[in-house]
């Protein structure tokens, strides 16, 4: 098995950055491009009158892309320092896992490594799992970091 093109989902959390650090191993390894992705999406509980709130969502969006660039930009820099061929990808206004599914399509990923916040339980239920989700829908291989 090798592999060509890997896709990396980050947020801003540090199970993220484990993320990306296996991810470059196994680019070193394989000599494979890497990806690296962000999904920038309103919140949907946001916007019962939408005319009131939309500056604050508007900011929200501007402030969330802008953090979101920021990062992939500083993740690409430090693999790029690596020796590793990387690009970056944000993806707007999607659920999660349908915007990772979207890139992982769009670039012909053949691996998608990911951190998981681990929850169960309650939690779970409430927040629910991009980790899991993506790991049932995805038709390729998925490499889930655990903290």
């Amino acid at each position: 098995m090798s592999y060509q093109h890997i896709l990396v989902p980050v947020d801003d959390s540090p199970i993220s950055y484990a993320a990306v650090e296996h991810a470059e191993e196994i680019a070193k390894a394989f000599s494979a491009q890497v990806t690296i992705m962000s999904v920038v999406a309103i919140d949907p509980f946001v916007g019962v009158d939408f005319y009131k709130v939309a500056p604050s969502i508007t900011e929200y969006v501007f402030e969330a892309e802008k953090n979101a660039e920021n990062r992939l930009n500083e993740i690409k820099q430090t693999l790029e320092n690596h020796g590793l061929q990387v690009n970056t990808k944000i993806i707007r206004e999607v659920p999660t896992a349908i915007g990772i599914s979207t890139v992982a399509d769009e670039i012909n990923a053949d691996l998608i490594v990911m951190g998981s916040h681990g929850r169960s339980g309650f939690k779970k239920f409430v927040l629910g799992s991009v980790a899991q989700e993506v790991l049932s829908e995805s038709r390729l291989p998925v490499l889930i970091v655990k903290q």
